[in-house]
């Protein structure tokens, strides 16, 4: 089957060179809820602009099932957010499930297919947790962009990274580059580290934005916690703190993606700068700009 059979899309023979983007939110139309702010539009502008350029890129996300939230008014008139399910006739189920592991467990995973010609943009799969044959935490991984649970959280990105790694392969693509937008989507570079064995074959491939410069916006949690989660995929912790440089017990999601990134980038100079100084041990405060 052809890419454009499979997709309904194909690229401009000018770009040879193939993309898969990893981001946790994505925000291409206001119809589809799967996105809170700023790092969503920067990510669903990047599919449409590379649809209008015929670029050969494709997009990696999640499915969320009441989106981040919706706003409606108490009866004092006060704003509050509610949760509302969303349904979308415009989504294509592919039929795709995986099994991923999560917490020494099996989640299964199905993938549906946002086409191009729906809003003018390259091909999305959208990852979804939500399915009859998993219990009802399982289910609830896709249910609320960012939740707040400190294990569901750990769970989304493990979905987005090794579940969105597992799915090219089902699909038999294997891009040039993987890009992560932010760092939710960590996880996969431990899934290629199974296939390469070999973090310059990962840093070959791995191109990392990074967005937020204050400490809040780059999410870390403890070692232990996230092997019991299974977060490193098939790796041990030892070996992790081993392949990346790495010590203390809290792992830090945007510090490893840029250890294992060949290419890495931000919306300024000040979060890169202040990366190099974590990653050198010295956390400190910055002076303001």
């Amino acid at each position: 089957m052809t890419r454009t059979e499979l997709f309904g899309y194909s690229p401009d023979a000018e770009y040879q060179t193939s993309v898969a983007y990893f981001s946790m939110e994505f925000a291409i139309d206001q119809s589809l809820k799967i996105y809170s702010g700023g790092l969503g539009f920067l990510s669903g502008s990047h599919l449409r602009s590379a649809f209008e350029k015929e670029q050969n890129l494709l997009g990696i996300g999640m499915l969320w099932k009441y989106g981040y939230y919706d706003q409606v008014r108490d009866k004092d008139n006060n704003m509050v957010p509610t949760f509302v399910q969303k349904d979308y006739s415009f989504l294509e189920d592919t039929g795709i499930v995986i099994s991923v592991p999560v917490h020494s467990a099996t989640v299964k995973v199905k993938a549906f297919l946002l086409r191009p010609a729906t809003f003018g943009t390259v091909p999305l799969f959208l990852l979804s947790t939500d399915l009859a044959e998993n219990d009802e935490v399982s289910r609830s991984i896709t249910h609320r962009l960012y939740d707040p649970n400190e294990s569901t959280r750990i769970a989304q990105s493990i979905i987005l990274g090794i579940g969105g790694g597992m799915l090219l392969d089902q699909l038999n693509l294997q891009p040039d580059y993987y890009h992560m937008n932010e760092g939710h989507a960590v996880p996969l570079n431990f899934y290629l580290y199974s296939k390469y064995q070999n973090l310059g074959e990962i840093k070959k491939r791995m191109v990392f934005t990074t967005h937020t410069p204050e400490l809040a916006g780059n999410e870390e949690h403890d070692f232990s916690l996230l092997r019991e989660m299974s977060f490193f995929y098939h790796m041990q912790e030892h070996e992790v703190k081993f392949v990346l440089g790495l010590e203390g017990e809290k792992f830090n999601y945007t510090l490893a993606a840029l250890k294992f990134s060949g290419k890495a980038n931000a919306v300024s100079k000040l979060p890169l700068r202040m990366h190099r100084i974590r990653s050198i041990g010295r956390i400190r405060e910055l002076p303001k700009a």
